[in-house]
């Protein structure tokens, strides 16, 4: 079964990211594009229910179920759990429409249980043994003798029930037998089946060959396959092996999930413990497992085909004539790889550090610590569009230079109209007068057109240091635009803004000598306003102070009004 991510629905929230076990999300440095790495996925489908956009696709292999149907001589293994899924369709009906779609054979998956529940009591039932990972799961067993080699001497590796009813099928029908798989369980797919599909996918099949599900009789219209249980119940643990655990717990460990490997590795080879009997998948299991709906109707899905079990025969269903291996034997396909140390490190230098000197590690990313996460982004798992104190950071660098002027270091015009706004209110409140200074050089556009405008920025950034060093640390100074600067003077009357302003006037004067410019070449005109809040009506406080500074350009520049 593969798993797509529709390029078109995909928005690049990486929720599928975040909840992937095994880094099988590939994710571009800016997220523009996210897809699945069909070598390290392992089609547990947690990504599928996460993304809120529906851009996860997950099809079998149609075509090739649609052609063994089509030659009229394979075999399909459904799935028990198609009763929930073609609900209110009953059993019967699918299993008719199995028939008349081409399939020769319609095996419903119980045979495959009861050869796993079988293996499972002759493992339970050895004594030998303190701590057994029983699993048919190939991804745990992958995993583990990929990444935990001190644990392959206590594994037990076994067949998927799927595979256990492809080999029992082949010895009855014929080595030849074409055999398709419907159902929910990932890593079905194995060399002992043809083509393995979704539930949706046979829903499709249906359609392509031209088989109307709710026309199909209410009765089987051949007979059956067997569907009861002798040893069994659904996903192939032998229940009297339940029952006995029931007893002897610390016997029966039911593990889910590859999260609990490392925990398992430490308590077998540093702690020398003894776990028992371990039974151990990658995913919940069949009703639970993603794909088989919403999980507030996992309960209702349980009972829908709990109800549709006949009852339990007293006496073996497998015939003893046909044995059929319950070996597993899969192959290794590596999923990890090493991260350039390098680029690790220049991912958690753009992370950064918390408060305390520390990676972060708040795990907001999906990953346990800030190592693992530069890890994955490092051979492109992941972006740091993830990581929350990264996008923080961005989040106050960009409003610090929204707020920040790049060429002088001053304020900027949206700051000023906020402050501007604040000053009056603060200024009502407590009756203190406060003054504005609207500068502007004299002669920049003659200094750009003779000496360049690399000369021009450099007056103006020395300008706004001057302003800076005279201005005190609770006035605001701030880039108006072009050539033009305003001061704001908290608690400053008229007299003090006066002298504020004649010293600045002065040290744009000491600018520009410094600068080397002849005298007179580098000056500015000042126009002050004042802010009474016993006259709070007189006008626009900016608009005041630039009428002034027109005045001070009338009386000949360089001056202050």
């Amino acid at each position: 079964m593969n798993f797509v991510i529709d390029a078109e629905s995909c928005v690049g929230c990486l929720a599928c990211a975040r909840v992937c076990p095994t880094n099988a999300i590939a994710v571009a440095p800016d997220a523009s594009w996210v897809r699945v790495l069909d070598e390290a996925c392992i089609r547990c489908g947690l990504c599928v229910p996460e993304c809120p956009h529906g851009a996860v696709e997950v099809a079998g292999e149609l075509g090739h179920a649609v052609a063994v149907a089509a030659e009229g001589t394979g075999a399909l293994i459904l799935g028990t759990e198609s009763a929930a899924h073609f609900y209110p369709a009953t059993p019967e009906q699918v299993v008719n429409a199995c028939y008349a779609a081409g399939f020769r054979v319609v095996s419903r998956g119980v045979i495959g249980d009861e050869l796993v529940a079988m293996e499972y009591l002759r493992l339970w039932r050895t004594e030998a043994w303190g701590t057994m990972i029983r699993s048919t799961d190939p991804v745990v067993v992958d995993t583990i003798r990929a990444e935990y080699p001190e644990l392959v001497p206590y594994l037990a590796p076994v067949a998927t029930p799927a595979v256990a009813e492809a080999r029992y099928l082949r010895t009855g029908h014929g080595d030849d037998l074409k055999i398709v798989y419907a159902g929910l369980a990932p890593s079905a797919g194995a060399s002992e089946i043809n083509a393995a599909i979704t539930f949706a996918d046979l829903a499709e099949l249906f359609r392509a060959r031209g088989v109307t599900l709710a026309a199909q009789p209410l009765v089987f219209t051949r007979v059956p396959q067997e569907r009861r249980r002798h040893v069994s119940v659904a996903g192939g643990l032998p229940i009297t092996m339940l029952e006995e655990a029931k007893h002897s717990s610390r016997r029966f460990q039911k593990v889910r999930g590859l999260s609990s490997l490392k925990a398992i590795s430490r308590a077998v080879t540093v702690d020398r413990l003894d776990l028992g009997f371990i039974d151990m998948l990658s995913f919940e299991g069949a009703l639970d497992h993603p794909l088989s709906g919403p999980r507030d109707q996992l309960y209702w899905r349980r009972a829908l085909v709990q109800s549709t079990e006949p009852p339990r025969s007293r006496v073996p269903v497998v015939e003893p004539g046909l044995v059929a291996s319950v070996g597993a034997v899969f192959d290794i396909r590596p999923r990890k790889h090493e991260a350039d140390p390098v680029a690790v490190e220049q991912v958690m230098a753009a992370i950064g550090l918390g408060p305390n000197g520390r990676p972060w590690d708040c795990r907001a990313c999906g990953y346990g610590s800030c190592k693992e996460f530069a890890e994955a982004a490092a051979l492109g798992r992941a972006s740091l569009r993830q990581c929350a104190p990264y996008q923080d950071r961005q989040v106050e660098e960009a409003q610090r230079a929204a707020a920040t002027d790049l060429l002088t270091g001053l304020a900027t015009f949206r700051v000023l109209r906020d402050r501007l706004s604040h000053e009056v209110e603060r200024s009502k409140r407590s009756g203190d007068r406060f003054t504005v200074l609207f500068l502007d050089l004299d002669r920049l556009k003659e200094i750009n057109d003779r000496y360049g405008h690399e000369s021009g920025n450099e007056v103006l950034k020395a300008v706004a240091q001057e302003i800076r060093s005279v201005v005190r640390a609770s006035d605001l100074a701030a880039r108006y635009g072009g050539d033009e600067f305003v001061v704001i003077l908290t608690r400053t009357d008229l007299l003090g803004a006066e002298r504020v302003a004649e010293a600045l006037r002065t040290g744009v004067e000491r600018v520009g000598r410094r600068l080397g410019y002849p005298d007179a070449t580098v000056t500015v005109s000042i126009g002050i306003a004042e802010y009474d809040p016993d006259r709070p009506s007189s006008g626009d406080l900016l608009v005041n102070a630039d009428r002034a500074l027109y005045r001070a350009k009338a009386m000949g520049r360089n001056t202050v009004v």
